[in-house]
């Protein structure tokens, strides 16, 4: 597959590729976060057929589903047992959340969780955290990349990084 990345000043980037089945998809990731997709034509490369939009969260997501971090194939077994059940995750601290005006350490992730705090990118100033330690404030809308057992990283997402009813 060959793709080809243009600087989109203002905007973001743009990805082209041609698949080997000949399918033509752009990517647009503007500078907000948002991901534009389109699938073109193979009669005409200039007609797009399908196109979606998705925010940066969901992008993420579908990201880890295609990139198979959340299921591999068969034919990578070997490198899942590698790994075991590791993934790695980004999701943004929900309103109302448990994390919310609280540090690393005060939640106790480590012990309380068995998982890692990466890195954390702020929401106010897109500052990026790598390795944070307990000291670092988690701020509502901060985007957290959290590695673990995937049990583990659904139990702090779902406990501490979600909006809680109440």
């Amino acid at each position: 597959m060959n793709i080809r990345e243009i600087e989109l000043p203002g905007i973001g980037k743009k990805f082209e590729a041609i698949t080997n089945n000949k399918d033509k998809l752009v990517i647009i990731i503007h500078d907000d976060g948002r991901r534009d997709i389109y699938h073109f034509d193979q009669e005409d490369y200039e007609e797009a057929i399908a196109s979606t939009t998705f925010n940066d969260q969901e992008a993420r997501q579908f990201a880890a589903i295609i990139g198979g971090m959340t299921y591999a194939p068969k034919s990578l077994e070997t490198i899942e047992m590698a790994f075991d059940d590791l993934v790695i995750e980004w999701f943004n601290v929900e309103p109302n959340a448990a994390a919310v005006n609280q540090t690393i350490g005060q939640l106790n992730i480590r012990q309380s969780y068995e998982v890692n705090i990466i890195a954390i990118i702020k929401r106010q100033n897109h500052k990026k955290i790598h390795t944070p330690g307990p000291e670092t404030l988690l701020e509502e809308g901060d985007t957290v990349i959290v590695s673990g057992e995937r049990n583990q990283v659904k139990r702090i997402v779902k406990e501490v990084l979600s909006r809680r009813d109440g």
